[in-house]
């Protein structure tokens, strides 16, 4: 039995190198008609990020269909747990520290959606007019920032800026953080790496998203030329969906309030 729903998804996927980097270390699933989405970021730096990314979005990829959202995340985080397993067992066949990849993925269940994730790469949900990042960032300026230590425009320059304290195959212990809300209709998702948020302001986000007017190929493409044209010093990859109520409204109530 598969989740029901009253939502029609459309959703889209762009990535890029970059104009700096030789490679593409990102990778990107977007599977609407089975509500699921995510966005790898394979760790800059350290060998294959490309073969940790991918491995990530074969896993989800390979997800059954879920009979509920609970369920869906219960699935896709033993996915995410055997991947990173398998990153610590190949980074040991290697003889390399580590191979590893950010993740961040959405999935979506009758009314509602979850999130997990690890490290820096992003969801933010567009409602009304309005941006908000969902998730948090799991890196060292991160930690900082939310002492007070530093403000949120000192973080953008920091020297640790890129350092993350979550990826899988990073470590034995995988901590993936979890969000779940409910879905309203005209929502539009956005997930990326930080190829993206590195590069263009929140308000420059929003600004794409609201001229998309709900076209979400189009929002994905314009994303991309954003990041790039503001320097693409990283691969940028982005996920756009959104989802239309065919059944009538609803109100998004978080369900983890320390998001």
């Amino acid at each position: 039995m598969t989740c029901a729903t009253q939502f029609r998804w459309t959703s889209a996927a762009a990535t890029d190198v970059g104009l700096v980097r030789e490679r593409n270390e990102d990778a990107c699933l977007d599977l609407p008609d089975r509500g699921i989405w995510a966005v790898a970021d394979g760790m800059g730096g350290h060998a294959v990020g490309d073969f940790a990314s991918r491995a990530i979005i074969e896993a989800l990829s390979a997800l059954p269909l879920p009979g509920n959202l609970d369920t869906a995340l219960d699935d896709a985080r033993a996915a995410l747990l055997a991947v990173n397993q398998a990153l610590i067992d190949e980074a040991a066949r290697m003889k390399v520290r580590v191979i590893g990849s950010t993740v961040v993925t959405m999935l979506a269940c009758a009314r509602r959606c979850g999130c997990l994730w690890a490290g820096d790469s992003r969801l933010y949900l567009f409602r009304a007019g309005h941006l908000k990042q969902l998730t948090r960032d799991h890196s060292q300026v991160e930690r900082l920032r939310a002492r007070g230590l530093i403000t949120a425009e000192e973080a953008k320059h920091h020297p640790a800026h890129n350092t993350i304290t979550r990826a899988v195959g990073a470590a034995t212990r995988l901590d993936l953080e979890l969000l779940t809300l409910e879905i309203g209709d005209g929502d539009m998702f956005l997930l990326c790496s930080d190829g993206l948020s590195n590069e263009v302001e929140d308000a420059g986000i929003a600004t794409v998203l609201a001229a998309s007017a709900g076209n979400c190929a189009y929002a994905a493409s314009e994303l991309v030329k954003l990041a790039l044209a503001n320097g693409g010093r990283d691969n940028v990859s982005v996920v756009v969906a959104r989802a239309e109520d065919i059944g009538g409204g609803s109100d998004m109530t978080l369900l983890n309030p320390e998001v």
